[in-house]
C-alpha cells in the first residue's frame, strides 16, 4: 500500500518528529475556485496551519502516486490545469493506474489521509444529499466515506446548495456524529445557520480531541464532522444565498448539468450572481477551518 504514497519532505520530517499533520483536499484548488485565488488561498491556508505549530499536507494524485504534501510548483500545476480529474472513491484506481492528474474530493482525501495515518482533515464544506435526490438519487460519496473512514473532517458544514435536512438524516442513519463549534446550529457553508441543529456542541480543540479519542478507542470506526461556522463578518445573508442557489440550480437543470459537474458549476455561477462576494466568503471560511483544524490536530496529538 505504501508504494502508492509519496510524502513531501516537510510532511516526512513531521512524521519522523511526531508533529501533527493536517490533511487538505485539492479539488478546492482545481475545481472550487478560479485562478489565481485558488493557489493563493491554498498557500495561505497551509501557512495558517504552520503558524499554529502543525504541518499541512495538501493531497493530490500525480504520476501514479498519492502525494501527501505538495510543492509550490505542484500547487500551481493543479491551480492552472484544465485536465485535473475530480477524484472520489470510485476514481482512485483509475487515476492511479493511468498516471493521470487527479484532485481529491472530501471522500478521496479522507481515504488518502487514512492511508497516511492523518486523523484531521480541513476542507470548505462537505458534500451531501442533493436537492431532488428522491428522484435523481444524487448523494455525495463524502457521506458514505464519513460512515467508514476514521478521519475528522473540519468544515463549514455542508454546502448550502444541498438538501441539508436529508444530509443530516443520512449522517445520523450511518452513525456519523456532527459536532458544531461555538453554536448549537449546524452551519451551511456561506451562512452560519442552516435552520438545523448539530448533534453536539464542543467549542474547544481539547473537547473535540477527547471526543475523537473516545470514539475511536471504543472501536467506533468512521469519521466525525466538525462543523465550524464561517466568521460572522464574512457570512452571507441566508435569504439572499437561498434565492441565488435556486436560480443556479434551475440553470444547471436547464443545461443538463449533472453528477460531479454540478457542484463546480453551482459555485462558479453563485460567484457570478453575487459579484464575487461568495468567493470572499469561501476563502474566509476555509482559512477559519484551517485554524480550527490545526488546533484540533495539536490537541489530538497531545492526547495520543
Amino acid at each position: 500500500m505504501h508504494n502508492y504514497l509519496v510524502f513531501s519532505a516537510e510532511v516526512q520530517a513531521a512524521r519522523e518528529a511526531g508533529k501533527p499533520v493536517v490533511a487538505l483536499e485539492s479539488t478546492i484548488i482545481s475545481h472550487g475556485m478560479p485562478y489565481p485565488q485558488n493557489v493563493q488561498t491554498a498557500k495561505e491556508v497551509e501557512q495558517i496551519i504552520r503558524d499554529q505549530g502543525a504541518v499541512p499536507a495538501t493531497i493530490a494524485i500525480m504520476n501514479g502516486k498519492i502525494h501527501i504534501g505538495l510543492s509550490d510548483a505542484e500547487l500551481e500545476l493543479l491551480g492552472q490545469s484544465r485536465d485535473a480529474i475530480k477524484v472520489s472513491r470510485r476514481d482512485l484506481p483509475y487515476v492511479l493506474s493511468t498516471g493521470k492528474l487527479g484532485a481529491t474530493t472530501v471522500a478521496a482525501t479522507m481515504i488518502c489521509a487514512g492511508l497516511a495515518d492523518i486523523k484531521v482533515f480541513v476542507t470548505g464544506g462537505i458534500g451531501g444529499v442533493h436537492r431532488g435526490a428522491e428522484t435523481s438519487f444524487d448523494i455525495s460519496a463524502d457521506l458514505q466515506e464519513l460512515a467508514q473512514t476514521s478521519v475528522a473532517v473540519v468544515c463549514a458544514g455542508a454546502k448550502s446548495i444541498l438538501d441539508l435536512g436529508l444530509t443530516l438524516e443520512y449522517l445520523e442513519t450511518h452513525g456519523v456524529p456532527v459536532v458544531s463549534v461555538g453554536q448549537e446550529a449546524f452551519p451551511a457553508f456561506f451562512t452560519r445557520d442552516s435552520g438545523f441543529r448539530a448533534d453536539f456542541r464542543l467549542d474547544t480543540a481539547q473537547q473535540q480531541a477527547l471526543f475523537l479519542s473516545t470514539k475511536w478507542t471504543l472501536g467506533l470506526q468512521g469519521g466525525v464532522v466538525i462543523a465550524n461556522p464561517v466568521p460572522e463578518a464574512d457570512a452571507m445573508p441566508g435569504t439572499e444565498i437561498e434565492a441565488i442557489t435556486r436560480q443556479a440550480l434551475d440553470e444547471a437543470q436547464q443545461q443538463g448539468i449533472g453528477g460531479k459537474a454540478v457542484t463546480p458549476f453551482l459555485l462558479a455561477r453563485i460567484k457570478e450572481l453575487t459579484a464575487g462576494r461568495s468567493l470572499h466568503t469561501n476563502i474566509a471560511l476555509v482559512k477559519n477551518n484551517a485554524l480550527c483544524g490545526a488546533q484540533l490536530a495539536l490537541a489530538y496529538s497531545r492526547l495520543s
